[in-house]
């Protein structure tokens, strides 16, 4: 385990996530905020781990910019910046929820002090479920719910999710915390109107590479190398590709892959009554009298 890589990802993360959040998103396209933030996160030494999520009002996650996407921030719009930054493969991962409208501080606030308080309360042989005991509560007490099935992850070199759910809520199943593993925890929160579960909608545009077996197809299998080299098997997106291939072919390309289950695409997640909802997350590693947030 390389800790100082996962220090040095998270302190670039960190700084390109305060960044964001100290910017005036009001009249931006989504194109040109997932563009700024992947130039900042190369232009300070690290890689993008993936794509960076822009996920507006019922949107929880997985929505990343199309190629020249012309969707613009209102005043009114709950926007999720979730970010990645990996080095030699080390992750960090952290989001901020930003709005111009004080009418969904509170929606933020709820986010904010609950990974606060799941902080907290973690070090090295902390059980999972107290964590989401923590989150829930501290949720409830605020007059907001949790999103039950999201939930933060272990991270492994090149894997985002790499077995372990560190959940939202207080769950049956735990394990606990070990000082050998990075982890993120992101509470997702929604309004006491909401269902407080997430479902998949119909946009795709965050994939991944599942294999790197051929498929006898010359052109795919040239876009598969492509993938392999450039991203291993971390996300990647759409518009990654667009600068070496004409955006319909590797759109029709993509599309085959995933047929041929060689990539898979994510689906965006919807809260399912569709109210709104706000994310905060960081990276951490246990100790034993603590741990260590690499994205605070």
């Amino acid at each position: 385990m390389q800790i100082q890589d996962y220090i040095n990802a998270g302190r670039i993360a960190s700084e390109v996530r305060e960044n964001a959040r100290k910017k005036n998103h009001i009249g931006s396209t989504l194109f040109e905020i997932c563009e700024s933030i992947e130039k900042e996160i190369i232009q300070k030494g690290g890689k993008c781990a993936f794509p960076v999520n822009t996920s507006l009002n019922e949107v929880a996650a997985h929505y990343t910019a199309e190629p020249n996407d012309q969707k613009v921030i209102k005043e009114t719009d709950l926007l999720k910046i979730d970010l990645g930054v990996q080095i030699n493969g080390y992750i960090a991962d952290t989001a901020v929820t930003i709005c111009h409208d004080p009418k969904f501080d509170f929606l933020i606030q709820a986010a904010e002090t609950a990974l606060k308080e799941a902080m907290s309360v973690i070090k090295a042989g902390t059980k999972s479920s107290d964590v989401g005991k923590t989150i829930e509560n501290t949720v409830k007490q605020m007059g907001c719910i949790p999103i039950v099935n999201l939930s933060g992850h272990s991270l492994e070199r090149y894997t985002i999710h790499a077995g372990k759910s560190v959940p939202n809520i207080w769950s049956i199943g735990s394990f606990s915390f070990l000082p050998t593993e990075a982890y993120a925890c992101e509470p997702f929160v929604t309004t006491r109107e909401g269902l407080g579960f997430v479902r998949e909608g119909n946009t795709r545009n965050i994939f991944s590479l599942v294999t790197r077996k051929r498929t006898k197809d010359p052109e795919t299998d040239k876009l598969v190398d492509y993938i392999w080299e450039k991203f291993n098997m971390l996300p990647f997106a759409l518009r990654w590709l667009v600068p070496t291939w004409e955006e319909k072919k590797a759109r029709d390309l993509v599309e085959k892959l995933v047929k041929s289950k060689v990539v898979r695409s994510y689906p965006v997640l919807i809260e399912a009554n569709g109210e709104r909802v706000a994310q905060a997350e960081h990276t951490f590693i246990p100790q034993e009298k603590g741990i260590t947030i690499t994205t605070i």
